[in-house]
């Protein structure tokens, strides 16, 4: 069979790539285990050298996840499965409301279409985000029984995502399922525009020897997951059976809530005796007021009901950042 990631090039794409790889096999349009012979990565811009570690299976290739032609084409077998995690963040989509009805929810429109065409029997594994709860009624926590009101862009496309893969799925055009997913921690590399970014840089930066100035105060409670369960988790999800899911198809992953300053207390105690970066509290306004319309904590007993994974502390996924990325 062949899988399709679309924002295959980024983190969560390439870590899910290889988990893949490692894996070999898949759910198929059989509904039994076939073998994995292709994976494409999809992204808006391919890297200038192929990345290390992606064998003979692995094809990269890209575009634009707006234009329906490009989409098609990557959906060219029956025997396929698609994870959709191509996107514009939170933080980009508040600033560039026109790029991310174009990349969010064109893009998602040209994915269901594509996937359409295949008989009904191929799985798609959708993104979403907490974000889609929010407003002035936002329970203390927040689940798959959770009415939506989102209070961002981009909580609004992953709404409409979520709705989409029900509705596709209902009509018998595809085999769908959304991933709920909370704020991912720890990621690698550059920041990028998520207003969720200082989740990350808080580890990451002191653990590279630099300062870091966090955004919000160290009271800012919000739920997170770490990269690994995220990645595992989707394929949970993937290999579940649409019965198993029912008609709403949108499941939230299972996530730790936890303060900010919680963040830096397990940085601490894992760091042992790491020289760190200087950590500084300097709120920013416009980052602060994404915050606020966050949801402080979720419930998931559906998830762990279908056996989706869940880790244990923060200090357990920071302990596997640096064995990931630190050495």
């Amino acid at each position: 069979m062949k899988v399709v990631i679309t924002g295959g090039q980024g983190f969560l794409g390439r870590r899910l790539a290889d988990a893949i790889l490692a894996r070999g096999t898949l759910t198929g349009i059989s509904g039994k285990a076939e073998p994995v012979d292709a994976i494409v990565l999809f992204d808006a811009v391919a890297p200038e050298q192929r990345p290390a570690g992606l064998d003979e299976r692995v094809a990269i290739v890209s575009g634009d996840i707006a234009d329906r032609d490009t989409v098609s084409a990557l959906v060219d077998r029956d025997d396929l499965s698609l994870f959709h995690l191509a996107s514009v963040v939170s933080g980009g989509g508040e600033k560039d409301f026109d790029l991310a009805m174009r990349v969010n929810l064109d893009g998602a429109r040209h994915v269901l279409e594509a996937m359409r065409s295949g008989g009904g029997r191929r799985r798609l594994v959708f993104t979403s985000s907490i974000a889609v709860f929010g407003g002035p009624w936002l329970p203390a926590s927040v689940g798959d029984d959770t009415k939506q009101l989102p209070q961002t862009t981009y909580g609004i496309t992953k709404t409409i995502g979520e709705l989409l893969v029900n509705d596709y799925s209902r009509k018998g055009f595809l085999d769908g399922r959304s991933a709920r997913l909370p704020t991912v921690i720890i990621r690698p590399g550059k920041p990028n525009a998520a207003a969720s970014g200082f989740s990350s840089g808080v580890f990451r930066e002191p653990l590279n020897g630099i300062d870091y100035v966090l955004p919000v105060g160290l009271d800012t409670v919000m739920p997170v997951l770490g990269y690994r369960a995220v990645v595992d988790g989707m394929i949970a999800l993937h290999e579940l059976s649409g019965q198993a899911l029912g008609p709403d198809r949108a499941v939230g992953l299972p996530a730790l809530t936890v303060t900010v300053g919680d963040m830096v207390d397990a940085l601490h105690r894992v760091a042992g005796r790491r020289r760190l970066g200087a950590i500084a509290v300097e709120p920013d306004p416009f980052i602060e007021a994404i915050c606020r319309g966050w949801p402080a904590d979720s419930h998931f007993q559906r998830a762990l009901e279908l056996g989706l994974p869940r880790e244990d502390s923060l200090d357990t996924i920071v302990a596997y950042y640096i064995d990931d990325y630190l050495g």
